[in-house]
């Protein structure tokens, strides 16, 4: 079992956050934000009362307060922000990137782990600007830095565009332009063009071959080697091109995917971002499809075993004739957060299929990305989390996206990963 490090009643309520998890060498600390597990959002993130303005930029305040309380509990499993792999972060503004940037680069140094970030509706908070979660794993686990030419990531990020670590490949959110400069033209639809090509297909096709191919490849992997996904998409009317871009590429490669819709990106006129996990070549672990008796249209992707991860595909609460679990009855039960129950207990069916198949349990939770279409629906993920498997504390982020999402009713797109003991 997960090492767990936990907040029985999170801001006195029942539940119970898992606010850091362990698992052999690896450490995830997902969904902090910058307030107090028990009292609330303090003085020293908000300001004085008097005079919220004095001192640092509230955003800046949030990331000194999530960073350096992710060191602490990092130390006290024994490792350190110095061990990161992976980033992924979440903001309501583009206003607080910059600010947060100075306290990423305060807080880690000259390496800042492979990051993601996305602009949403909210945080988990209503008043939160940044919502932060890591990957990190234990010293004596060499991390070696991949710097693939045309691939990196602006001064002011100062990410490392890919790492490797113990067979895996964990690249940053990749996007169709050349750092600092603006969209690549090769993957831009001309203004003057009535039709020269779809956007969308354009910029995935170029994330795909000049983004990540030449990672994968300098980090001595391959497309084929591929893991997971999460996609990140601005307009809910591309998903069909994207998927069929997509597919043209990974038709013969099984890879989870998870398509989350997003508010906005770092380069104006990005419609799209991807981040990847990866095997390298010369992997001891090996990648496996695991099937369980889930709706085909329950998840756009597989799910992956790959060693000591059982990683599915963002799942959704679809039935068998697609059909959107408990939506005859939700609208009208709001109240009851009908909606968050009822696809939130579909989706823990649909993963616990997928964990039986694989050997392990939910119980085995390392981390539990929530993107749903209003964060009012928590109350129902969690009532359905604790029926599920009880008082098992709770690794979770939840982000509100825009209200759009793929299918008409869907209120909760869960991306999961689980440890397989």
């Amino acid at each position: 079992m997960p090492e767990v490090k936990s907040v029985a009643n999170l801001l006195g309520t029942p539940v119970s956050y898992a606010y850091a998890v362990k698992a052999g060498p690896w450490i995830f600390l997902t969904g902090h934000e910058a307030f107090d597990f028990q009292s609330g959002i303090p003085e020293e993130v908000a300001g004085p009362s008097g005079f919220p303005l004095f001192g640092r930029p509230r955003s800046r305040r949030e990331g000194d307060f999530i960073l350096q309380r992710m060191r602490r509990i990092l130390q006290e499993l024994g490792s350190d922000l110095s061990s990161g792999v992976r980033l992924d972060q979440y903001y309501p503004s583009p206003a607080a990137v910059d600010p947060y940037h100075l306290a990423r680069h305060a807080e880690f140094g000259d390496y800042i782990p492979p990051s993601t970030s996305v602009v949403m509706e909210r945080c988990f908070a209503t008043d939160a600007n940044i919502s932060a979660s890591l990957i990190a794993v234990m010293p004596g686990h060499e991390i070696h830095k991949i710097y693939p030419q045309g691939v990196g990531s602006a001064p002011s990020s100062g990410f490392v565009p890919a790492v490797v670590c113990d067979d895996f490949v964990f690249i940053a959110g990749q996007m169709a332009h050349n750092a600092g400069q603006g969209l690549d033209p090769r993957a831009h639809v001309p203004e003057h063009s009535a039709w020269a090509g779809s956007e969308i297909r354009k910029q995935t096709e170029f994330i795909i071959l000049q983004k990540l191919v030449p990672t994968l490849e300098a980090a001595g992997s391959s497309l084929e080697r591929s893991l997971k996904a999460q996609i990140y998409l601005a307009r809910l009317d591309d998903y069909p091109d994207f998927l069929d871009v997509w597919n043209q590429h990974y038709a013969n490669i099984p890879c989870a995917i998870t398509v989350v819709p997003a508010k906005s990106f770092a380069t104006l006129g990005g419609i799209i971002e991807i981040n990847l996990l990866a095997l390298t070549n010369t992997a001891n672990r090996q990648k496996e499809v695991i099937a369980a008796d889930i709706p085909d249209m329950a998840a756009f992707g597989p799910c992956i075993r790959a060693g000591e991860f059982l990683l599915p595909s963002g799942v959704m609460a679809i039935g068998p004739k697609g059909d959107v679990v408990g939506r005859s009855l939700s609208p009208g039960f709001a109240v009851l957060s009908h909606a968050g129950y009822t696809q939130a207990a579909a989706i823990y069916d649909y993963a616990g299929a997928l964990c039986q198949a694989a050997g392990t349990s939910l119980a085995n939770m390392l981390r539990a990305q929530y993107f749903v279409s209003d964060a009012t629906v928590f109350p129902g993920i969690a009532m359905a989390w604790c029926a599920k498997v009880g008082g098992q504390p709770h690794p979770f982020v939840c982000i509100q996206t825009p209200p759009a999402m793929p299918a008409p009713g869907v209120s909760l797109i869960a991306d999961l990963w689980i440890s397989v003991a």
